[in-house]
Order: C-alpha cells, then structure tokens, then sequence
C-alpha cells in the first residue's frame, strides 16, 4: 500500500520542499509555497511514471532512417486563429490557450469547436459551466454543429473514457485549472494537479493522435500556476491580451513547434462572439481625416508577416516642474529618450524645458525599430506647432547620429498603406531605389532627421525654425 506524505509546493514554479518557508527559494515569490498530500512509492510501481516509460519508449535508430509524415493540417474556420497555428491543427497537437478571466478563451473555443464539428468530431469539455450554461452560449452565439459533442465533467479519468469511446479528432478542456487526477490528493489547480493533467492528456493525444486545446487562466502579471508551468508540455502556446479598453483582444502565439511564432491575431469582442479584424488600421487609427494635425502621424508597424498602420501621437509643452517629464504609451521609454536626446543634437531642438509626451493610438503596445521616424516626426511637428499633413506614412529606424536606415518588408508596409489611402511616404533614402514602381505611392526620401525636417517645415523659416 503506498505511504502518504506531506510536501509544500510553489504555486509559481513548482518548486517542492518537506518544510515550510516564507520565500521559495527556486523563484524568491514570497507567501507561494501551499502544504500538498502526495503518494510515496516507487518511481517503478504501478501508476504514470510506468505507463509514461510503456508508451514513449523507442529503439535507437539512425536519423537517415527516420521518414517524417507530411503534416495533414484542418482548418479551424477562423482565419485569425489558423494563421497563428500555422494554416491549422495538426493531428495529435496540444494546444494552450492562456488568458485573463473573462477574456474570451472559452467564447473563441467554443466557435473554432463549431466549425470544426462541421467536418469532424469534436467533445467539448467544461468543467467551469454546466451543459445548459454552454448550451445557452451556443445559441447566443448562434452556433450549431452535428458532430459537436458536450460534456461536463472536472474528473480526468472520466472525460478520458468519454473520449475512447466518442473518439472524436479536438478535445477543448475548459479549463486546465478545474480538472483532478483521481489519483492525486491535491487540490484541483495546484501545481501537480495541472502539471500531471497535462502530461496525461499530452500522452492520450499523441497515442491516438487526437488534438487538445487546453484553456488556462493567468492573472495580469501571468503569476497563476497553470500555464506557465505548462509551457514545455504542450506543443503550442496561444496568450490571449487585450488593448484599447478591453475592445479589441490580441491574440499571439508564444510557442509553436508547428508554425511560427511572430504572427498575431486581432478579434473583436461583440454581442455575436469574437469577430476577426481585417482592417486593424480602423483600431490604430483615431479618426483619421484629410486635415493636417500638430503632432500626429502615421507609420506601419509589422506583426509578423502582417503589416498594420498604427498613429504616432506627441505633445511637447512648456514644463512646470524643475525637471522636464518624458512619457511614452505604447512605446519603449528608454528608446524616446534615445530618439529625443538624436534630435536635440542634430536638430538643434531644445527640449530642456519642455515636456514630452507620446504615444500610439489604440493602446497597442510595439517595439518596432520602424517607428523611430514617425515619433521623431510627431514630436517635432507638437514642438515648432507645424501642422503634417495627413496623406502621409513615415516608416524608418532613426539611429544615434540621426541618419535614418532602411526596415525590413518595406516594400509591403507601403503596399498596406497605399491600400488605406495615403498617398505619399517617407522613407530612408537607401530604400528609395530598390524599391519598385507602382506601389501607388509618391515616396521621398530622407538620409537624415535634418532631411525629414526640411520636407514639413517651411524653407523660407526653416533655420530660424530649428535654432
């Protein structure tokens, strides 16, 4: 008969001790460690560590000998989601699927399971909602398929059964956090119940080549126990973020062994379900009109193969304090300093007593070298009050000695632009010869920030302007 004993866990990283202490000492988290009743045996008894050995145990071959298998991918209808995995699931994949509470994990699994239960068999389980709640959705929703089966169960070894026998081609567990192992004495949620539920389930899906969403809950700072120390189980991990006031909800892949992991997807939250985006420059753009603004601009930023247009906005302003304030929203404080301290030199703009502040429409947060030059442009446009005028895009990096340099995909960040309706571009000018014609924009370029600044400031002032 197996012993029981006591051991203390860290609910961050799973850090295990026979005592109590304040501080775990693997991640220094304070007040972490919660006292756990595990099963003392043999690691070559009976149980999981044996069946884990049975399943995945191979002879050594050569890797000349080994053939790979084509990956047969499907669809999961939503063209957001199928980016970020690659062009779709694959056969025996374990997918997270992390997110704040009430984000819209179980909204946009609960869509992808009815369109994929339009070609192939698909068990939703959900141990958060009963079958009536998850019913009530569908039909809010407006959501209805054939081979869509529902279950409401939190015991593993139940929904496991129920799966050998419905042998359906997506199992969603919804969510990771409310699911025991019979086998275990923990509480549902701990760190050994998450991370063995895992395990189990990534053994059952590469055994009978099922694919497994996991839905997980992180807090803000992503500190929860459940999907950080699943991370390197599963083979995908998708994090579900939101931006401007909880409107628009950004999905990126951090992890995928069978896609890429720089694409992201945008949904929209509405009384209909998530709606993918097509037209992100209708989020990062306020209001845009024909009109020329003081310290507004437009750039392209790419999310990995996907170009967006995102407004740079700025405001300088005489200072009241002692010591000038610099604020950036969206944006990397430490490279506005950068960018400030570039122009203060090279276009001898004094901003010693003056406040400055920017930012990204949207509430998009980037890190985009390409950004540089239209910041730069924005604030200088706030600081002289020199209204831009609004056909134009700004796309360059801006380095310490203010010359500008070419980005990559150029040449597809002006296609986007070009597609919303701006008619002119600024960029290096480097660029300007390997670039093609007929982009359907009048481009000029500009080898430094003194280069750009004569383009939007009047000729005539122009040294009396920057002095």
């Amino acid at each position: 008969m197996a012993r029981l004993k006591t051991v203390y866990r860290c609910q961050d990283c799973g850090y295990a001790t026979p005592k109590w202490m304040g501080q775990c000492p693997d991640c220094s988290a304070w007040n972490t460690l919660v006292e756990e009743v595990v099963e003392s045996r043999p690691a070559a008894a009976e149980g999981a560590p044996a069946r884990m050995m049975t399943e995945f145990s191979s002879e050594v071959v050569a890797l000349k000998d080994v053939k790979a298998d084509t990956e047969k991918r499907a669809a999961a209808g939503i063209a957001e989601l199928d980016r970020l995995l690659g062009g779709g699931i694959v056969p025996g994949q374990v997918i997270l699927l992390a997110g704040a509470p009430g984000i819209g994990k179980s909204t946009l699994m609960l869509q992808a399971a009815a369109r994929l239960g339009q070609k192939s068999k698909v068990l939703y389980a959900s141990g958060e909602e009963s079958l009536k709640q998850v019913s009530a959705r569908a039909s809010r929703l407006g959501l209805s398929a054939e081979a869509l089966f529902l279950l409401s169960e939190t015991n593993l070894a139940k929904i496991q059964q129920h799966a050998e026998k419905i042998k359906p081609a997506v199992l969603v567990l919804d969510s990771i956090q409310t699911v025991y192992h019979p086998e275990l004495t923990s509480s549902p949620g701990s760190v050994a119940q998450v991370r063995e539920c895992a395990a189990e389930l990534l053994r059952f899906a590469k055994k009978t080549e099922t694919t497994v969403f996991l839905l997980g809950h992180v807090t803000k700072d992503g500190a929860l126990a459940g999907p950080k120390v699943l991370e390197h189980i599963v083979d995908t991990v998708l994090y579900f973020d939101s931006e401007r006031h909880d409107l628009l909800r950004v999905l990126r892949a951090h992890k995928n062994r069978f896609g890429p992991t720089d694409e992201t997807g945008l949904f929209e939250m509405g009384e209909t379900g998530l709606k993918e985006v097509k037209d992100a420059a209708s989020f990062f753009i306020a209001d845009r009109d024909q009109r020329a603004t003081a310290g507004r601009t437009v750039s392209v930023t790419l999310e990995g193969s996907r170009p967006m247009l995102v407004e740079a906005q700025s405001l300088v302003v005489a200072t009241r304090y002692p010591l000038p304030r610099r604020m950036a929203t969206g944006l990397d404080l430490n490279r506005i300093l950068v960018l400030l301290a570039a122009m203060e030199k090279h276009l001898r703009l004094r901003l010693e007593d003056k406040d400055v502040f920017v930012s990204l429409a949207g509430g998009v947060r980037l890190k985009d070298p390409a950004l540089d030059l239209a910041c730069c442009m924005a604030a200088l446009s706030s600081a002289k009050d020199a209204p831009l005028p609004a056909d134009w895009v700004m796309i360059g990096e801006v380095g310490l000695l203010g010359e500008i340099s070419r980005v990559p995909h150029l040449e597809s960040r002006l296609k986007e632009a070009a597609k919303a309706g701006f008619r002119r571009a600024l960029v290096p000018q480097r660029a300007v010869k390997d670039l093609p014609k007929g982009l359907g924009l009048e481009l000029q370029g500009a080898a430094d920030l003194a280069d750009a600044a004569a383009i939007f400031i009047n000729s005539d002032s122009r040294e009396k302007e920057l002095s």
